[in-house]
């Protein structure tokens, strides 16, 4: 197939681009600059200049295609302070590549928006099952690692450094799921191949990871000590991440069978290193 893939060179779209080529489809990739495009054609990508409030863009784009994979997100004014703007813009965009493929059969991939005010945007997505259109979503695990990773543990990393321990909160037995970066492309390949109309699926390697064991593997990554903290100190050393870093995810979300339904529809099978040993690694105390 021919695929146009927004979000191509961002951190999980260079990697679903990639197995994308290795598969034998061909790609373009929306970019906002030279510098960008660059690394799309060095990948063996082609790149369309344009953003995602470039509506007839993506319609032209999406119509030309045999397949979409949409995973750029970001807001009208280039960063997050205004979420809700972003949720409209990605509405729109959403929208508009829906009207080029209605009645086609062609496949269109998202990611799923965790959060309640995202909904929105997820249900239009499913409703276009209804109008010709194999649609389906990706809901990505809260962590998802990897060479590149800027999101939550790296911010873990740099906390810990700052304050010189490794903390959890409690007795550290709530648990995050995660998922390594080129697993999760290989689950939007799969589904842009394969995933049946209105598909709901759940990229999760680690099922769910205690948060003391990650605390730790950090402390000993950076020889520091690795301490338990009270829920009430919790925002004062996790900043934003601290209801996050209480919160048993995977229980919450029942990770563990949506990971099996995911697994069991597409025969998706994660092969790259957990968090733990991704960790071990190194890379990210480089």
């Amino acid at each position: 197939m021919h695929v146009f893939v927004t979000g191509a060179t961002g951190y999980i779209g260079s990697a679903v681009v990639r197995e994308l080529l290795g598969a034998g489809h061909t790609v373009t990739g929306l970019c906002r600059s030279e510098e960008k495009a660059a690394g799309l054609k060095e990948a063996g990508a082609g790149a369309l200049y344009g953003t995602l409030d470039d509506l007839d863009t993506l319609r032209s784009a999406a119509a030309a295609a045999d397949g979409v994979i949409h995973l750029a997100f970001s807001s009208p004014t280039n960063d997050f302070s205004n979420f809700e703007g972003a949720l409209a813009l990605d509405l729109r965009a959403v929208q508009a590549i829906g009207a080029a493929l209605e009645g086609s059969g062609k496949p269109f991939i998202t990611t799923g928006h965790p959060h309640e005010n995202g909904h929105t945007v997820d249900d239009a997505v499913l409703a276009m099952a209804e109008r010709g259109i194999r649609a389906s979503i990706v809901t990505l695990a809260p962590t998802v690692h990897g060479e590149g990773d800027r999101a939550f543990v790296p911010t873990m990393i740099n906390i810990a450094r700052e304050k010189g321990f490794s903390a959890y909160i409690g007795d550290g037995t709530n648990r995050w799921p995660a998922v390594h970066r080129l697993d999760a492309a290989v689950l939007y390949r799969l589904a842009l191949e394969f995933a049946p109309a209105g598909s709901q699926m759940v990229a999760v390697g680690d099922v769910g990871i205690p948060f003391r064991e990650i605390a730790e593997v950090i402390g000993r990554q950076l020889n520091l000590p690795t301490v338990s903290i009270t829920p009430e100190e919790a925002a004062a050393h996790f900043g934003f991440l601290g209801p996050i870093a209480a919160f048993d995810i995977a229980g919450a979300f029942s990770t563990a069978q949506e990971s099996l339904a995911t697994r069991e529809l597409l025969g998706w099978k994660p092969v790259q290193p957990g968090l733990i040993a991704d960790l071990e690694e190194g890379h990210y105390f480089a």
